[in-house]
């Protein structure tokens, strides 16, 4: 049973320490940074206060109802955009008209930055929530469509001649061949969707939210020159993206693709 679990762990725990060693790395370089005297205290604090700031804002609860309502806001734009992103590419990969119609568009919006678009929508739609998750759901769809229709497009046409030959009809193919095939690519576009999400609903939350967010913190905290608390929610914005990408987009490509043989898993 060792003998099995010993190549999984230990790549994993080279990958960790890696990791640690980056980290600390780089709060060393910053805390010789803050304490060398080129910057004011009170713009580029000290680690200890930072963590002070953190530990403090977490246990008043304040900064974790910040962080729920930007993760409300975050999930429910890029649960639309894959709702609508996921099937739209697939449409446009699968039939040439839908692709004539939607690739000119989605090739001359995708370039927009969605925080271009903040006060726009914040004179249509107010502010307040509808306005973050509409600019969260603009910036995550395009990744998804483009991404989808690039993945049903590059399946394997010898996958399709094969299934083809032995029986297979369109709906085993489709469900069996094609998305089984564009999953890698459908994975990417998720990731992809995820981050412009998460930039965006930050950018749109200095903006356009009322009161609570992670980005109204940090505007807000700026107003007052509060630098270690808008540093104590970058640790929190930072922390949560890389605890999705590992915990749902790593898992949900370990269990697919990187099971089925797809793709190599990175070293280390």
């Amino acid at each position: 049973m060792s003998d099995i679990a010993l190549p999984v762990t230990r790549p994993r725990n080279r990958s960790i320490l890696r990791a640690a060693v980056t980290l600390i790395a780089v709060a060393l370089l910053y805390e010789a940074l803050a304490r060398s005297g080129w910057f004011a205290a009170a713009l580029l604090p000290t680690l200890p206060r930072i963590w002070s700031a953190l530990i403090g804002s977490l246990a008043d609860g304040s900064m974790i109802r910040h962080a729920l309502y930007t993760m409300y806001r975050v999930m429910l734009g890029f649960g639309l955009a894959i709702a609508v992103g996921l099937p739209l590419g697939i449409l446009m990969a699968r039939f040439r008209p839908v692709e004539n119609f939607f690739l000119p568009l989605v090739s001359a919006l995708m370039p927009i930055p969605s925080f271009a678009l903040v006060p726009l929508f914040m004179l249509w739609f107010g502010i307040g929530n509808l306005t973050t998750i509409l600019i969260v759901f603009y910036a995550a769809t395009f990744p998804m469509v483009f991404n989808t229709w690039s993945g049903v497009r590059a399946v394997n046409p010898l996958w399709l001649r094969a299934a083809s030959a032995m029986g297979a009809n369109e709906r085993r193919l489709f469900w069996k061949v094609i998305i089984p095939g564009a999953l890698p690519f459908v994975i990417t576009g998720m990731r992809q969707a995820f981050l412009r999400a998460w930039i965006a609903v930050v950018g749109a939350e200095m903006i356009a939210a009322s009161d609570w967010g992670l980005g109204w913190v940090i505007f807000d905290a700026k107003e007052f020159l509060n630098a270690d608390l808008m540093l104590a929610s970058l640790i929190v914005i930072g922390a949560i993206g890389f605890l999705t990408e590992r915990l749902v987009f790593g898992s949900l490509e370990r269990a697919t693709v990187l099971r089925w043989g797809m793709m190599r898993a990175t070293k280390g």
